[in-house]
C-alpha cells in the first residue's frame, strides 16, 4: 500500500495543500508550529483511527470554516483508490472510498494502514488506561472486521446500560433491575468477546515487543504485557453483581473492558512507575514496531510508517538502533532541522512554512 498523493482543504492551518509523496522516504522540514504534525495527523486519520493527538473534530477544522477535507490517492497493487474524509463542525463527519460512503470510520483500515511514531508515545506508558486500550483496539480493528463489529456493538450496549443507570437517579427498583438484566446479558457477551480479542492480541504482541526492546535498548530485561481489570479474577457477571449498589449510586457502568488497563512490565516491575524515561521511550518504540509487524502479518500489507519528529527526542545510539529496526516500507518523517540519522535516505524532501508546502 502506498499513499501517492495527498490533498488537504481547510484542515488546521492547511488551507490548500496538494503534494506528491515518495513510495520510499519523504522528509518534511519546517519550524515548529508551521504544520508538519498537522500533515502527519491528516495521513493518520485516513486509516480511520482517531487523532493521535487526542484532538476533537472542531480542532481539525480551520478557524472560521464549517468543514475540513482530507483526500488521498492510495495505490494497492494494480489498483488506485480515492479516500475522502470530511470533518464537520456541525453534523456528522463522513468518509468514503471511491465515492462509496462508509458506515464506520474504522472500515477505512481496509484501505489505508498506518503506524505512527510520535514524541507523545510516552503516554502509552505514562498516560491513562484509555490511551493503551485505544492503541490495542485500533491495531486489532485494522485487521479484523469481526472485532470492529463486536467493539461497535459493545459501545452501543454500554451506552444503553449507562442511560438506564442514569435514569434510576440512584434509586434501586425492581423495574429498573428487570430492564438492566436484559442489557446485562448482552453486555456480558459483547464485553467478554472484546476482552478475549485483546488477550489473544497481547499474547502475540508480547514476544515481538520483547525482541524490539532488546534491539533498541541493547539489554535483555524481560518485557510482558497483560490485561488488568477488576473483574478478571471472579468473572464479569459476579463483578457486576458485586458492583450493583455502586453503579446505581454513581449512575454508570463500573465493570467491563471499557475500564480495563494494559499493564506493561519491564523486568517484572510496572514500567509506568518504575522504568526510567529512556526505558519508557524504548518501550514505546518497541510497541509501535511490534504493531507494524502484527498488521503486516495479519493483512499481508505493509503499513505506511509516520515518524513525527521522533529522532529529536532520541540520543544518537537509540536513533541508530531505531533506524536499524525500521521496515522497508513507505516512510514519511518530519524534522525541524532537516537533519536525519545515518541510514535514513529521503528520496523526496518538502519544506513547510505557515501551512504551505514547497519542494
Amino acid at each position: 500500500m502506498i499513499v501517492r498523493r495527498l490533498w488537504l482543504t481547510d484542515f488546521r492551518n492547511h488551507e490548500h495543500t496538494d503534494l506528491l509523496l515518495s513510495s520510499k522516504v519523504t522528509l518534511i522540514v519546517g519550524l515548529n508550529g508551521h504544520g508538519k504534525t498537522n500533515l502527519i495527523e491528516a495521513i493518520h486519520l485516513l486509516s480511520g483511527a482517531k487523532s493521535f493527538r487526542g484532538a476533537k473534530v472542531d480542532a481539525l477544522v480551520m478557524h472560521g470554516k464549517a468543514s475540513a477535507y482530507v483526500r488521498a490517492e492510495v495505490e494497492r497493487g494494480d489498483n488506485t483508490r480515492l479516500v475522502e474524509l470530511q470533518f464537520a463542525t456541525a453534523g456528522r463527519s463522513k468518509a468514503q472510498v471511491n465515492r462509496q460512503k462508509l458506515k464506520r470510520f474504522r472500515d477505512l483500515g481496509d484501505t489505508v494502514r498506518v503506524v505512527v511514531f510520535s514524541p507523545d508515545d510516552l503516554e502509552l506508558l505514562k498516560g491513562a488506561p484509555s490511551v493503551r486500550r485505544a492503541m490495542v483496539d485500533e491495531v486489532i480493528a485494522v485487521s479484523d472486521i469481526e472485532f470492529r463489529a463486536v467493539r461497535t456493538e459493545f459501545d452501543q450496549i454500554l451506552r444503553q446500560r449507562n442511560n438506564l443507570l442514569k435514569q434510576a437517579r440512584g434509586q434501586y427498583s425492581s423495574s429498573i433491575q428487570s430492564s438492566l438484566d436484559i442489557w446485562n446479558e448482552q453486555f456480558l457477551a459483547a464485553g467478554e468477546a472484546v476482552a478475549e480479542y485483546r488477550k489473544k492480541f497481547l499474547v502475540k504482541l508480547g514476544p515481538v515487543v520483547q525482541d524490539f526492546y532488546a534491539q533498541i535498548s541493547d539489554t535483555s530485561e524481560p518485557v510482558s504485557l497483560f490485561i488488568e481489570g477488576d473483574w478478571q479474577q471472579i468473572g464479569m457477571n459476579a463483578a457486576l453483581e458485586a458492583a450493583r449498589a455502586d453503579e446505581f449510586r454513581r449512575g454508570m457502568t463500573l465493570i467491563g473492558p471499557h475500564r480495563d488497563d494494559i499493564t506493561i512490565l519491564l523486568d517484572s516491575l510496572p514500567s509506568r512507575t518504575h522504568a526510567s524515561q529512556g526505558e519508557q521511550r524504548s518501550l514505546a518504540l518497541a510497541l509501535r514496531l511490534a504493531t507494524y509487524l502484527y498488521i503486516e502479518a495479519a493483512t499481508g500489507d505493509q503499513p505506511l510508517v509516520l515518524l513525527d519528529d521522533v529522532f529529536s527526542e532520541l540520543d544518537e545510539e537509540r536513533a541508530r538502533r531505531l533506524v536499524e529496526c525500521l521496515p522497508d516500507s513507505q516512510i514519511i518523517l518530519t524534522s525541524a532541522t532537516g537533519t536525519v540519522p545515518k541510514g535514513v535516505d529521503p528520496s523526496r524532501i518538502l519544506e513547510i512554512m505557515d501551512g504551505n508546502v514547497h519542494e
